[in-house]
């Protein structure tokens, strides 16, 4: 199999699916002939049109609203927010209408549509290039939440969105884009939405996480090893819906848990994972649940050293491992 690049995975899943299904288009700021500013739709314009590739104005309402209208009509659109951060205009389209249509119409309308966007800090890009918006969005029944942490995932679970009947929001680490690499197969496949993924075994700790976390995850944990901690990691890989079930295994497992995410603490998705440990597997742990987050301050700083403080990294989660393994 060929080894690429997140971005190069998710560049390939459009392609192949527009390949494959003439309804799929892209629309977004600048995903034309410049190809996005990530370049993932590079190349897609020449190959596809403008009738299939076009380029929005500078409205996010817009972007989801037409992807909205064109998915009610049979069509399969996949919007590119151009940065997590400028979602919020969108907002109220994607909660209010995307999400809520196949409930309110009572299921004679339903929304195939792919919001793809970039999130994530790590690249210097202050407080509007940086954000993790994810935990707004879980919480939203109807919406599925995606967020991929290597290549071959990535391209499987995107081709699964397109391909889904309902409203997906697909979450890109932008740091990972060119840093994220692994082998992706070129022949047709998908990856399910919903469960997760034991990436590393473990009989110690059990560390959930997703997105970028999950690289600075495996990291750590090969540094504890070699202290005789052994973690389990479990990718999330979609947060709603959320497996429950692999949660629960992995924590009446180990006894111990620790959830990792760069979102700010307070609210993030980790304190639902939390909830649910709690609820359903209390009596089977040996210590507190542990969350290891961004600090509540209301954006990753510009400033690099100010960015490495907020962001959370390998030494940082091992640091952490230690500390709960010697609860």
């Amino acid at each position: 199999m060929p080894e690429m690049t997140l971005v190069e995975a998710i560049r390939q899943a459009m392609d192949e699916e527009m390949a494959r299904d003439e309804r799929v288009f892209i629309v977004g700021e600048d995903v034309g002939q410049r190809g996005g500013v990530f370049r993932a739709t590079l190349g897609l314009y020449d190959k596809y049109g403008p009738e299939r590739v076009i380029d929005s104005p500078l409205a996010e309402a817009s972007i989801v609203g037409v992807g909205i209208g064109a998915a009610l009509y049979g069509m399969r659109p996949i919007c590119e927010i151009q940065f997590a951060d400028f979602i919020f205009p969108a907002f109220n389209q994607i909660v209010n209408e995307a999400a809520r249509m196949c409930y309110r119409s009572n299921g004679e309308w339903c929304v195939p549509l792919v919001i793809r966007a970039p999130y994530g800090g790590g690249i210097g890009g202050g407080l509007y290039h940086s954000q993790s918006v994810e935990a707004f969005f879980a919480h939203v029944p109807g919406l599925k939440v995606v967020i991929p942490s290597n290549p071959y995932d990535a391209k499987g679970l995107l081709k699964a969105a397109v391909r889904d009947p309902n409203p997906v929001l697909f979450l890109e680490p932008k740091k990972g884009y060119r840093l994220l690499r692994g082998e992706v197969p070129t022949e047709d496949y998908t990856v399910p939405i919903g469960p997760a993924r034991v990436t590393r075994p473990g009989r110690d700790i059990s560390l959930f996480t997703y997105g970028m976390m999950h690289y600075y995850a495996l990291q750590a944990a090969e540094m504890v090893a070699a202290e005789g901690i052994e973690v389990e990691v479990v990718d999330l890989r979609t947060l709603a819906p959320v497996d429950r079930t692999t949660i629960l295994d992995s924590a009446r497992k180990t006894g111990k848990v620790l959830i990792v995410h760069e979102d700010n603490v307070t609210g993030g998705y980790g304190a639902e994972i939390a909830a649910l440990i709690a609820e359903e597997a209390f009596e089977a742990l040996d210590a507190p649940v542990r969350r290891l987050c961004g600090p509540d301050v209301p954006g990753v700083p510009f400033s690099h050293p100010m960015q490495d403080w907020f962001m959370p990294n390998a030494q940082k989660i091992a640091a952490a491992l230690r500390a709960l393994a010697a609860y």
